[in-house]
């Protein structure tokens, strides 16, 4: 048997027949016929991927020929040959017979080759779409399975509970709020600065509400030119602008039914708004170079991190649009006014990091711990993660001490910068109390200065190693 793809030719002149055979026998297996009667007979024998039949054929015509093929054989390809270009009744029935492609006369080699290369392909897909098609419907049961466990893992993963947050952290209000808000379809808006957890707290909410099973897809609209943006929300068809090369269904599209999570929604331009504001209005989304609309149902949940009132006061965003997207405002406090959750959150992060990078230790020293409670986070939860990546790769021993953290953290986290000229300035309390407290603030900003290095501080403060940890314990400044 032939590896090549099978072509059948049907012609009735003998010169266009043998013409046709040479041109494509290097590709493709050929066979040919010389009637429509000619033709069945080879197709209830052969297999045939492609149909290349000329319009005057004995009996009958190329386009009733071929429509009856398609009744018997339909994954085949049909291309007809025509010398009339002027018929538009002969290009309707083209049309309505479904027939793959039309090639006029007189041909050109390599055209033809060409277009016969491509419903080969067209045919292989076919054939291929039915085979996963079966093997998909033979495959359900197990594969619902597969996927009820899944969805069920991802929305374990993304429960409101899997929120790190400490008892009396700030973050708790926010959950709460959250938690209620999820059980009814209307828009949220999440406000925070960047890094804070918003996307965390978006997902929880779609998982947790009765679009979970839907899709949940993101768009960072600060980092997407507005023509750019328009095409990833909304679509756009084949050739709607240089580079549209094929048709593509945008992200409105793909959460119907599910939720869009719209971050940084506030560095959108006031063109865009008026689009953005329209789908919101109608529930309808239109495709860069189509006319037609198409409903979509889709939960909008976006996110800011500047003060949207303000904006809408300076004329940088519009008044309208606000109100569609804050039906509900969550804010998220930054990490600096929950040190109490940096800890549970840091430890997360290190649990990640072990499993991402194959690296095993036992968790932070105290130093560590408090180093980060003091430091105030400006890049939020995904600085911490930098810093808690920064020391599980640089870390030699089974516990990860202060003496890993950045410089910044560090100095910052002591207050070292913000020391008072006065070494006694803020101390109250008995000779000995103060004196304990500067000695106290002394030994850490000398550990600080030597990255927790203890045998280093140690020396520089005329104690032995042994004397400056028992001083640690004494002052509750870690002393393993």
């Amino acid at each position: 048997m032939s590896a090549l793809p099978a072509v059948l030719v049907v012609e009735h002149e003998v010169h266009s027949r043998e013409t046709l055979r040479r041109t494509l026998e290097e590709e493709f297996e050929v066979l040919t016929a010389e009637s429509a009667e000619d033709a069945f007979a080879i197709m209830t024998r052969e297999v045939v991927h492609v149909i290349l039949c000329d319009q005057r054929i004995p009996g009958t015509n190329g386009v009733e020929f071929l429509k009856q093929v398609r009744e018997q054989w339909p994954e085949v390809v049909r291309i007809i040959v025509s010398g009339n270009t002027d018929s538009d009744d002969l290009i309707s029935s083209i049309n309505e017979a479904g027939i793959y492609q039309f090639v006029l006369k007189p041909w050109q080699p390599d055209r033809l080759l060409c277009t016969l290369r491509n419903a080969a392909e067209l045919y292989a897909m076919q054939i291929q779409e039915q085979r996963l098609h079966l093997e998909l419907r033979t495959a359900q049961p197990v594969l619902r399975r597969r996927v009820a466990v899944q969805r069920a893992a991802v929305r374990s993963a993304n429960h409101f509970d899997r929120i790190t947050r400490a008892p009396g952290s700030p973050l708790n209000e926010v959950v709460d709020t959250a938690c209620k808000v999820a059980a009814y379809d209307i828009p949220v808006l999440i406000t925070g600065e960047s890094g804070s957890g918003k996307e965390l707290v978006a997902r929880a909410i779609h998982y947790g509400s009765s679009r979970g099973e839907g899709s949940f897809v993101v768009e960072n609209c600060g980092a997407v030119p507005d023509e750019l943006l328009e095409s990833e929300l909304f679509g756009h068809k084949r050739g709607a602008f240089t580079g549209a090369y094929s048709e593509h269904i945008g992200l409105f599209q793909q959460a119907d039914g599910g939720t869009i999570f719209l971050d940084e929604v506030g560095e959108t331009s006031r063109s865009f708004q008026v689009k953005l504001l329209r789908v919101l209005q109608e529930g309808e989304v239109r495709s860069v170079g189509t006319t037609r609309s198409r409903r979509v149902d889709v939960r909008v949940i976006s996110a800011t991190n500047s003060n949207l009132e303000d904006d809408i006061q300076r004329g940088r965003f519009r008044k309208d649009l606000y109100y569609r997207l804050s039906a509900i405002t969550i804010h998220i406090p930054p990490l600096r006014e929950r040190p109490m959750d940096i800890p549970l959150i840091a430890q997360k992060l290190l649990e990640r990091a072990i499993s991402a990078l194959g690296k095993h230790v036992e968790g932070f020293s105290d130093e560590a711990l408090a180093c980060m409670r003091a430091y105030h986070w400006p890049g939020n939860v995904r600085e911490l993660q930098n810093e808690v990546l920064r020391m599980l790769a640089l870390g030699a021993d089974a516990v990860l001490g202060a003496e890993l953290l950045s410089r910044r953290v560090l100095r910052k986290g002591s207050h070292a910068e913000s020391a008072p000229v006065e070494p006694t300035n803020g101390i109250d309390g008995s000779l000995k109390s103060r004196l304990d407290a500067l000695e106290a603030r002394l030994i850490k900003e000398t550990l600080v200065r030597h990255h927790w290095n203890k045998s280093r501080a140690a020396i520089e403060l005329g104690l032995s190693r042994v004397g400056l940890r028992s001083k640690l314990v004494r002052y509750g400044l870690g002393g393993d």
